[in-house]
């Protein structure tokens, strides 16, 4: 029941920002299209059904694709030719973020069978700090990186230099820092890509480590405290696993590789990607190097089934009929912070630069860390759950990670407070 109630409290926390723009023809209950209560009715069986999250997705998915092709029409109208429409403008992300999730969790396979990860504990330090010193590695990373990558090898250290015992909070540190890494970032984060691809400068997302800095060190100093008190850190090696280099090696020209394309991808788009080059490149690069250094494929397998989550609960807020979003002010940047939690933030961020008049940075941190809050409210906590299942449940991450809420306020306050609300037309609104 605590479970249900603190969904429905994010749930209503969002509301306000849901409700603001119903489809003009869509039944409604209350105030908002019947398509929300749906979505919330799968939120709230992920939350609850946490075991089963696969399934509560897809059913959620079928539910609302069979009352849209029925009742109210899909966003771009009614019957199949719109749905096909529909799907002609998301599945360059869906195939992303599929291909992404399960790339990276073959990455994350040949991080640790490079044995590097053993020899962390003569290089961190040898107490609470030292877990700070790791989340701090994947905050770096993250700006460099696309965050599921810096979230998965995050993972893999943690498990190995806290003798796989890692606690639900400190996973939520590791996503944080992931997340609140790539804010700052246009290539860090897919909200902040996507603020690039439409013409937003990365210099205009860059203030969001104002926010991201500050709401690090808080989630760093509680989750490795809170670490340290459920496991300490190994204070040295463990013998007889010596370092496979060439591992290393395919593990840094995997990531070369997504870093290229990921730039090259963006600087040549004209406003939006028309293949899944980062997701592609990816796997081109992992199954080159599987010819030098053969992973363990059976990790797809687990990988596969979080991702096939992920892109079902993307696909099913892409299909709500939010048309526009409260006027741009901080007040509701915070808001869409908050919902970013629950509802994909890609279509969020999507519908702020169609509208403009928004502090890009300001939002890149909201739309980017908000998701933090909740394990499935971003891919770098899905990714997170692959590697540590019993982090699929929503009231043990917001009671052992009740800092990142915290972290996200405070940060933003920072922010606001050190820069101000400096509002651009710029985004979608110049781009189209």
């Amino acid at each position: 029941m605590r479970t249900l109630t603190l969904t429905v409290a994010l749930l209503s926390l969002a509301s306000p920002a849901l409700a603001a723009a119903p489809g003009a023809d869509a039944p409604s209950l209350l105030g908002a299209p019947v398509e929300f209560y749906l979505f919330g009715l799968t939120l709230l069986g992920v939350a609850v059904l946490h075991h089963r999250p696969l399934t509560v997705a897809l059913t959620g998915l079928a539910v609302i694709l069979g009352y849209q092709s029925v009742v109210s029409g899909f966003p771009t109208g009614l019957g199949l030719g719109a749905l096909g429409l529909h799907l002609q403008h998301e599945w360059v992300i869906l195939t992303n973020l599929l291909l992404l999730l399960v790339g990276f969790e073959v990455l994350s396979n040949q991080f640790e069978q490079s044995n590097l990860p053993d020899h962390l504990p003569s290089i961190l330090p040898d107490n609470w700090t030292g877990g700070v010193a790791l989340l701090a590695i994947v905050f770096v990373m993250s700006a460099f990186l696309d965050n599921i990558a810096a979230a998965v090898i995050g993972g893999v250290m943690a498990r190995h230099v806290y003798k796989g015992r890692v606690s639900i909070g400190f996973l939520a540190a590791l996503v944080g820092s992931a997340n609140a890494g790539g804010a700052g970032s246009v290539i860090g984060d897919t909200t902040t890509t996507i603020m690039w691809l439409n013409g937003v400068s990365p210099l205009a997302v860059l203030p969001a480590y104002a926010a991201a800095v500050p709401a690090f060190l808080i989630l760093a100093l509680a989750g490795a405290w809170s670490q340290q008190r459920y496991q300490p850190i190994l204070a040295h090696d463990e013998p007889g696993h010596a370092i496979q280099w060439r591992r290393v090696v395919i593990v840094v020209f995997i990531l070369i590789c997504a870093v290229i394309a990921n730039v090259t991808a963006n600087t040549l788009s004209e406003g939006e990607e028309i293949a899944p080059w980062l997701g592609l490149a990816v796997w081109a690069a992992i199954l080159l190097t599987a010819l030098v250094a053969k992973p363990d494929w059976s990790v797809t397998r687990p990988a596969f089934k979080g991702a096939v989550f992920l892109v079902a609960l993307v696909a099913s807020a892409s299909l709500m009929p939010v048309n526009a979003l409260p006027p741009a002010s901080w007040v509701s940047a915070l808001g869409l912070g908050v919902l970013s939690s629950v509802f994909d933030n890609i279509p969020l961020t999507a519908l702020a630069l169609e509208q403009g008049g928004y502090d890009w940075g300001l939002l890149a941190y909201a739309v980017g860390f908000g998701g933090s809050m909740v394990w499935f409210g971003s891919s770098a906590g899905v990714a997170i759950t692959n590697l540590f299942p019993e982090g699929r449940s929503v009231f043990s991450w917001l009671r052992q990670g009740w800092f990142v809420p915290l972290a996200y306020v405070v940060g933003f306050f920072v922010m606001l407070g050190l820069l101000g609300w400096n509002p651009s037309a710029g985004g979608g609104g110049s781009a189209h």
